[in-house]
């Protein structure tokens, strides 16, 4: 028995230093200490030796078993440090490397426009009033003055959620929610996106944005309106940008007119945005119509305004002489990044 362990013991400490891994380690710790393992048996068979052989012989088995316990303990000390040490080299840091910049995002060119026309009218006076995107018929058509068969409410021109509540399709509904709170004198735009079911193409989209502006106050003149206009043009375009009225039809204005300005990207030769015209169309105009006032609770013997409605995409695409309005939605970081 006593040269049997001797034997174990021998051979089982020369494998335990030459166990390449924690996993050979694991195993060979099952081989000698294991319910199957050699010395768990040499102890299950002590029963077997004589009775004055049994003391001596347990003791010495127990020995062998404490040194492998610390032999095995000791090696997989080692082998941890090892594979710590490995990854460790593995993931070590060059610090000699330059570092990694952080991208910083920028604002989209539409807020950047937006901003800066806001900045525009309320250095002239206006208030910023902003309304809700999902929109009354009532407030989107009613109150402005929209016949019942026109066609801007057909459900192909406007996206319905019930009969009585729709995407609004223009930011005009602003300006009655406001009037209907508020006594003249009033100077408010009211920027925000608006949604038409529209086919996509190079100037047009089913979302886009607008900025509503109007004045009411007594003695409001068509002449007050095209003032305004013009000092916005000169101070968002430059001082040579030439301004276009031209008659034009919307129910919530009258008189009424299209303002264009000289195209930006031809500079007047014609390209595809500006329909070969040379012109660049920025918004609609007028007078606000008497039915709106009165609706709002305005008495129009007392009191008048005028109302304009800017397309910021356009005005963006101006600006930074972008020739297709999907650029602005595609989501293209090689696009956005120029901003």
């Amino acid at each position: 028995m006593l040269d049997r362990v001797s034997e174990i013991e021998t051979r089982a400490l020369r494998e335990i230093a030459a166990a390449a891994s924690l996993e050979a380690l694991e195993r060979l710790r099952v081989a000698l200490l294991g319910r199957k393992g050699e010395l768990t048996a040499l102890l299950r068979s002590l029963g077997e030796l004589p009775a004055g052989e049994r003391p001596a012989a347990g003791q010495r088995v127990n020995e062998v078993r404490a040194r492998f316990e610390q032999a095995i303990a000791s090696r997989r000390a080692e082998l941890a440090g090892t594979a710590r040490q490995a990854r460790l080299s593995e993931q070590a840091l060059d610090v000699t490397l330059p570092g990694r910049l952080h991208r910083i995002g920028t604002r989209h060119p539409i807020t950047q426009v937006l901003d800066e026309i806001k900045a525009i009218f309320v250095g002239m006076g206006f208030e910023v009033v902003e309304g809700p995107e999902v929109e009354l018929y009532h407030y989107n058509f009613e109150a402005l003055n929209y016949p019942e068969e026109h066609p801007a409410m057909d459900e192909q021109d406007s996206f319905y959620v019930t009969d009585e509540i729709l995407l609004r399709t223009q930011t005009s509904p602003v300006q009655v929610r406001v009037m209907e709170q508020r006594q003249p004198p009033l100077r408010i735009i009211a920027p925000g996106r608006t949604y038409r079911r529209e086919a996509v193409s190079v100037r047009l989209s089913h979302t886009f944005h607008q900025l509503e502006g109007y004045e009411v106050a007594q003695g409001i003149t068509f002449a007050d309106l095209k003032g305004t206009l013009a000092m916005f043009v000169r101070e968002f375009f430059g001082p040579d940008t030439q301004l276009r009225f031209r008659p034009d039809f919307f129910p919530f204005t009258e008189p009424s007119a299209d303002l264009s300005i000289t195209c930006g990207l031809c500079r007047g030769a014609g390209c595809a945005v500006c329909k070969q015209s040379g012109w660049l169309e920025i918004a609609g105009c007028g007078l606000i119509h008497e039915n709106v006032l009165r609706t709002c609770g305005y008495d129009p013997e007392q009191v008048s305004g005028w109302a304009f409605g800017f397309g910021v995409d356009r005005i963006a695409m101006w600006r930074f002489g972008i020739d297709d309005i999907r650029l602005f939605w595609d989501n293209d970081m090689r696009f956005l990044r120029q901003f």
